[in-house]
């Protein structure tokens, strides 16, 4: 694909593959035009990925034939190859899969940066063009992340918590008289029976546990007016009972993954505008 054709109308597949969804999307040069969750399954085949992705696009009106690039982030390292593969059979592309040796435009200074995820450096590369830094990612997927992102547009460092829903799951699995609840918060903090008081420790408890993990992390960047950014499936619950958050994207990662993508052929990305003009990095 050249440079001519990705300034003219590129049609990229981002697909963020998480240990519970691999999410999907697809843009129009800059622009988020569909999206899709997925069940991550390791155990699934190349053809059969492939083929839940081109019944998937036309559902949106996408045209399998209009997708002339791919970039992925991957933190299941067996469905990587496995989507690797799936891309270049259904659309004929090479995808840019998103490693430690990709320039991303972010600094990693934790101590081994192998070690930190590339959907991590996807979410921190999308915040600090979208909104500057320094600025906090809490990304409430699998896991509950948080991320710091310096004044400079380093990647600092973070912590790593258990999901909501896996810390729902394993209490519901270690103990005999609790049952699956609906993730939503109760109408108060003292719940009056089992199913609120399990809504409010694990919602309103995880509530506590954002805010303050933001406080301490907004004290250690030295800014108190530091950009707190949410994403994941579960932010809009979370953000429901909280000011914390200065935004809520759940295609965070995605567009993270599309501005990687352009910022590898030379582009900037200015999320929600046609680049058609695009000018040169």
């Amino acid at each position: 694909m050249s440079t001519q054709a990705y300034n003219d109308c590129v049609m990229l597949l981002a697909l963020d593959i998480g240990n519970t969804n691999i999410t999907a999307g697809v843009f129009e040069d800059a622009r988020l035009i569909a999206s899709w969750r997925l069940a991550t399954d390791s155990q699934r085949q190349v053809d059969e990925y492939a083929l839940q992705l081109r019944d998937l696009l036309p559902m949106k009106g996408v045209d399998i034939a209009q997708i002339d690039a791919a970039a992925l982030c991957s933190v299941v390292p067996i469905l990587t190859g496995v989507f690797h593969e799936a891309v270049c059979t259904l659309f004929g592309v090479e995808p840019l899969v998103v490693s430690a040796g990709t320039r991303t435009g972010v600094q990693v200074l934790y101590d081994s940066p192998r070690d930190v995820g590339a959907d991590r450096i996807a979410d921190a590369a999308a915040a600090f063009h979208l909104y500057g830094g320094p600025a906090i990612v809490v990304d409430l997927g699998t896991a509950t992340v948080f991320d710091a992102i310096t004044s400079d547009g380093a990647y600092l460092g973070g912590a790593i918590a258990p999901g909501i829903a896996l810390a729902a799951n394993s209490l519901i699995q270690r103990t005999s008289m609790l049952r699956q609840v609906e993730l939503i918060a109760p109408e108060s903090a003292i719940g009056r029976n089992t199913i609120h008081a399990m809504q409010s420790g694990l919602v309103l408890g995880y509530v506590g546990l954002v805010e303050s993990m933001v406080a301490r992390f907004k004290k250690e960047l030295g800014d108190p007016n530091t950009k707190v950014i949410a994403t994941g499936g579960l932010a809009p619950v979370i953000a429901a009972e909280t000011s914390v958050f200065d935004s809520v994207d759940v295609d965070l990662t995605l567009v993270g993954l599309q501005y990687i993508h352009q910022l590898n052929l030379g582009h900037t990305l200015n999320r929600g505008e046609s680049s058609k003009n695009g000018g040169k990095a």
